[in-house]
């Protein structure tokens, strides 16, 4: 028979209420338990990571090797070590006005550039080996060889020297310079400041094809010659001179050989291509000079007389501006045959007008060789005139 326990009811909701404290409590209990529990692992962990970085900050991490092979670094690694060092050695003067020693009068640098036999083959600036009673010549890994000059030009800043081949196991290929655009990445390597910064290299572009830079060879002041070069950015410093300019692929597409170092200026280095710097080297290597043809005479320019005398002295018509004096025509030379004499001006070779000595000079190397017939056009006496003569070597003169 069931009843009803006021009492009891009563009792079960306080006691349901102690319960569910009591519940909470041991939850409470436990899960800090569990904390403690975790709490020294997780301190442990703390700490491993604490103490790993302090063994960084000793020094004793491990360091990570990273192998970076780019297209420059392979250039330059197949390049590098047929650049050489060139030092230019000559004798000093003691007090009494003679020779007495021999010392470093400057330092260069040179590609190698073929090995036959046991000979080796270097090419590098005139101006870095002009005046040498010896020259020396330092190999990539540092052996220092006897060199000897086979030939240099002044005209084209170009020399050859030759090396045992014994310790050479590297040639530069030669590359394409008239393939190049302006805007593609070029290395200029060499020695720069001299023989303590050996290898250097620095990276730059084609900045420049086909520039034409006018050339004093005997410090008279006036231009003798125009260089014809290619422009980069990449650094070219004093000792750089008969390094390689070189391409992406790791070929030499120039012979590094002038520096415009002026206040104003900055990032403009010259370099000869070598597609220009073939037949000379050939020939130098071949002769130990450029065969180049001659006529025999001295020249000035017409525009650097006063225009009384260009009328007066000349008879030149008022219409001729250009062209050059013959100042002195040598004995049996190709003029005097020809019937050329002192005074008179050459306006034109083969057709091709002629401005003034450096155009006649730049057709006459560019276009003709000894054994070549020319014909010229000149005035004399307000009369124009025309002459043929068959040229000569200049070494024959």
């Amino acid at each position: 028979m069931g009843y009803y326990d006021e009492g009891r009811t009563e009792r079960n909701k306080r006691g349901g209420k102690g319960g569910y404290f009591l519940s909470g409590l041991a939850g409470i209990v436990i899960g800090a338990g569990l904390v403690v529990t975790t709490l020294p692992s997780i301190v442990d962990y703390q700490n491993n990571d604490v103490s790993v970085s302090e063994n960084e900050l000793a020094g004793s991490s491990e360091q990570v090797a990273i192998d970076v092979t780019t297209d420059v670094t392979q250039a330059v690694e197949k390049a590098k070590d047929a650049v050489v060092g060139i030092t230019n050695i000559q004798a000093s003067m003691n007090f009494f006005g003679s020779e007495s020693t021999t010392q470093e009068a400057g330092s260069g640098s040179g590609v190698i550039y073929k090995k036959d036999g046991d000979t080796a083959f270097i090419v590098t600036n005139y101006h870095v080996i002009e005046g040498a009673q010896q020259l020396e010549v330092t190999l990539a890994d540092g052996t220092k060889e006897p060199a000897e000059l086979l030939g240099g030009d002044v005209w084209t800043d170009l020399a050859v020297l030759t090396i045992s081949g014994a310790n050479v196991e590297k040639t530069a290929q030669f590359g394409d310079s008239e393939a190049l655009k302006i805007g593609e990445p070029v290395l200029a390597i060499g020695n720069p400041l001299g023989l303590e910064f050996s290898g250097s290299v620095t990276q730059g572009v084609v900045s420049g094809l086909e520039r034409a830079i006018p050339v004093d060879l005997n410090g008279d002041m006036v231009n003798d010659w125009q260089a014809e070069v290619l422009q980069t950015d990449a650094a070219i410093n004093p000792g750089n001179s008969g390094g390689a300019l070189v391409n992406i692929a790791g070929q030499v597409i120039g012979i590094n050989s002038m520096k415009i170092a002026e206040s104003a200026v900055e990032g403009i280095g010259l370099s000869i291509p070598i597609d220009t710097a073939l037949p000379i080297i050939e020939d130098l290597e071949s002769f130990g000079e450029v065969k180049r043809p001659a006529m025999g005479v001295t020249l000035q320019n017409v525009n650097e007389l006063p225009s009384y005398h260009q009328q007066e002295t000349l008879k030149l018509p008022e219409d001729i501006k250009e062209g050059v004096i013959v100042e002195q025509v040598l004995t049996n030379s190709p003029a005097a045959k020809a019937g050329l004499q002192e005074y008179d001006v050459i306006t034109a070779l083969d057709g091709e007008p002629v401005q003034d000595v450096i155009a006649l000079r730049k057709y006459m190397y560019n276009n003709k060789k000894e054994g070549d017939t020319v014909n010229v056009t000149y005035y004399r006496d307000g009369k124009q005139k025309e002459t043929e003569m068959t040229l000569v070597a200049e070494s024959d003169l």
